[in-house]
């Protein structure tokens, strides 16, 4: 699943992402927090994997962003990458 991508050859920029990393992780500490003491449903856990992924996305997006304005390149040539990338970074 796609994070953030360019629409229609607009590109996204560093705010648009954070913001989408701040509801994202209130998602996240809301799905995680409302199971206390019993376990989250299936519906609850899918959707907690989904929002897990897409927070891994978007935090990689906004580091290639700044990685690339540090470097003196286009952040905008960024890209999100897929989940399997992502998901299998060393922590």
């Amino acid at each position: 699943m796609v994070v953030v991508e360019r629409t229609k050859g607009t590109p996204v920029d560093d705010e648009t992402i954070l913001q989408r990393i701040e509801r994202l992780s209130i998602e996240e500490q809301t799905l995680e927090e409302s199971h206390r003491g019993e376990p989250l449903s299936k519906e609850q856990e899918a959707r907690l994997k989904v929002v897990e992924v897409e927070l891994d996305q978007a935090y990689d997006l906004l580091r290639q962003r700044r990685a690339r304005r540090a470097a003196g390149q286009d952040p905008d040539e960024a890209a999100t990458r897929s989940e399997t990338v992502v998901e299998n970074y060393l922590q």
